[in-house]
């Protein structure tokens, strides 16, 4: 089985010689540990029913934000303010944004270096949208981000949970989240 975004999805598929009635199928993964998966010898499974399982790191980052929750969400989801804030340093920035904040709504984020030499389209599909609370969604990768705006009179905690991706320290992620968080903070803060 080939998925276009993914490579060889089955590896392999043999007797189990330990289970004389069930198959046993190797799931290639690129990043982690091969998965096995064990199945009835005449069962019938469609694509959509393998999930694949690995051990998914999930992060957190978190500010509070001198502003009503009204303003953050207000900051957090309009394309005009995305692109003022979204960067993780200074020689980065935001030159586009698009959001359809709704469940199976989509939002791409174009993050560049400012100097022109590498960009890269930021973007998901909305999963779950509570006004002024609550939004969850899935990357392009599948990895999942789920975020909470806690209302505290004129003030807002903003929580980011994310899946972890498997191609950088999560040192650096970790590092790269907050420091986009921390811009979002001071932009709505000063605007």
């Amino acid at each position: 089985m080939y998925n276009k975004d993914r490579g060889k999805l089955i590896e392999h598929i043999d007797q189990d010689a330990d289970h004389p009635t069930k198959c046993r199928i190797r799931l290639s993964q690129q990043y982690d540990d091969t998965l096995y998966l064990y199945i009835n010898k005449n069962a019938k499974i469609k694509h959509d029913q393998i999930m694949e399982t690995s051990n998914k790191t999930t992060l957190t980052v978190s500010a509070t934000i001198n502003a009503p929750v009204a303003k953050v969400w207000e900051y957090w989801n309009k394309p005009e303010h995305i692109t003022q804030w979204c960067q993780a340093s200074p020689d980065w920035h935001a030159p586009y944004a698009d959001n359809d904040l709704q469940v199976g709504g989509t939002f791409k984020t174009t993050m560049a270096a400012k100097d022109g030499s590498f960009s890269f389209d930021f973007g998901g599909v909305y999963s779950e949208v509570e006004g002024h609370k609550y939004i969850a969604y899935a990357m392009g990768d599948g990895r999942e981000v789920k975020i909470k705006f806690e209302a505290d009179g004129d003030t807002t905690a903003v929580t980011e949970s994310f899946d972890a991706e498997t191609q950088n320290p999560i040192e650096m992620q970790q590092a790269g989240w907050q420091a986009i968080l921390d811009n979002f903070k001071k932009y709505t803060e000063e605007n």
